[in-house]
């Protein structure tokens, strides 16, 4: 059955804690920063030692590395700019490193310029706990296109980087799972974007064919795209490309909406947990993205301690419903 994981550093004591509490034994990492990267090349983050001790640290506190979410710098391969090359190496690196320690799902994503965005991360919620919101008409500051990106572009970008990585992705037995862009919209701060569509997730899976290229099915943003989650679950799903999920949900459209507790958004949460039982994933899932709850500080928007606790609970609750 699918299995509840959680995304923390291995020195957070408090929230590992609590998540140990909840009965959960999956962690989504992260790899160790700490150094920076003026190092030298054998203490890189992705580094073989340096990724074999990250994952060390998450073993010691009782929890099995299930995914990475971190990635080494992608921009210039993004861009499709001079020195995209040396980052694809990087990358290479990590996979094969990935592979050696049997580390086996990592989520990528192939946002230019920046990542996801919000225009408001205080928005008073119920009972006063704090969500994000995204509203297209107030965002500012956009980016000079000094690149000439078109969507083209990006994905003859895509299809070269995919070119380069698969074939180690398959020889090291790594899963390959791409995130959506957040917002899914073509066009924020006059950058063009790609992921932002099913039509466009197919032809992710098109472009270099492969059992391990597939999807990070972040429902916040898969929800956005279209009025039949569980229907898009079943059609990735019944492809096998699902290897990854975030559980998380919203009100509105793609261009204004809020983040929601997870009882509280536009989505069928019951319908869409049917959906992977039926298809049978057996990856996991986290919740993502919860309101910021009680005494909890706003400061890092999204990830509550509080408010994870109520998501794990609301996923486990779920879970045992739909499977039992």
């Amino acid at each position: 059955m699918i299995r509840i994981a959680e995304f923390f550093q291995p020195d957070q004591e408090s929230l590992i804690r609590l998540v140990k509490q909840c009965g959960v034994t999956d962690v989504v990492g992260a790899m160790d920063w700490s150094e920076g990267l003026e190092v030298p090349k054998e203490r890189l983050p992705w580094s073989l030692d340096k990724l074999a001790a990250q994952k060390k640290r998450y073993e010691e506190t009782g929890f099995y590395l299930a995914a990475l979410e971190n990635r080494p710098p992608m921009e210039k391969v993004k861009l499709g700019i001079e020195g995209r090359d040396q980052e694809i190496e990087q990358v290479i690196e990590l996979i094969r490193n990935m592979g050696k320690l049997e580390i086996p799902v990592w989520c990528y994503e192939w946002m230019p310029i920046f990542n996801w965005i919000r225009t408001t991360t205080n928005l008073p919620s119920r009972g006063g706990a704090l969500v994000t919101q995204f509203r297209l008409e107030d965002v500012t500051d956009p980016y000079e296109n000094e690149y000439g990106l078109t969507e083209e572009k990006l994905w003859d970008n895509l299809k070269y980087f995919l070119d380069a990585v698969v074939p180690e992705a398959e020889s090291a037995g790594v899963k390959l799972a791409m995130h959506p862009d957040d917002p899914p919209i073509r066009l924020v701060k006059g950058t063009p974007r790609i992921m932002y569509s099913i039509d466009n997730f197919q032809r992710l899976l098109d472009l270099h064919p492969s059992e391990m290229s597939g999807i990070a099915l972040c429902q916040g943003n898969f929800t956005l795209m279209t009025d039949d989650l569980p229907g898009v679950i079943r059609k990735f799903g019944k492809q096998q490309k699902i290897f990854f999920v975030h559980f998380r949900d919203v009100q509105g459209q793609a261009t204004d909406f809020v983040e929601t507790f997870h009882d509280d958004g536009k989505t069928d949460m019951v319908a869409c947990m049917q959906a992977y039982k039926e298809v049978g994933y057996n990856g996991i899932c986290r919740p993502d993205h919860v309101p910021t709850m009680g005494e909890d500080s706003n400061q890092n928007f999204g990830y509550s301690e509080i408010g994870r606790l109520f998501a794990i609970g609301y996923l486990k609750g779920l879970r045992q419903a739909v499977y039992a």
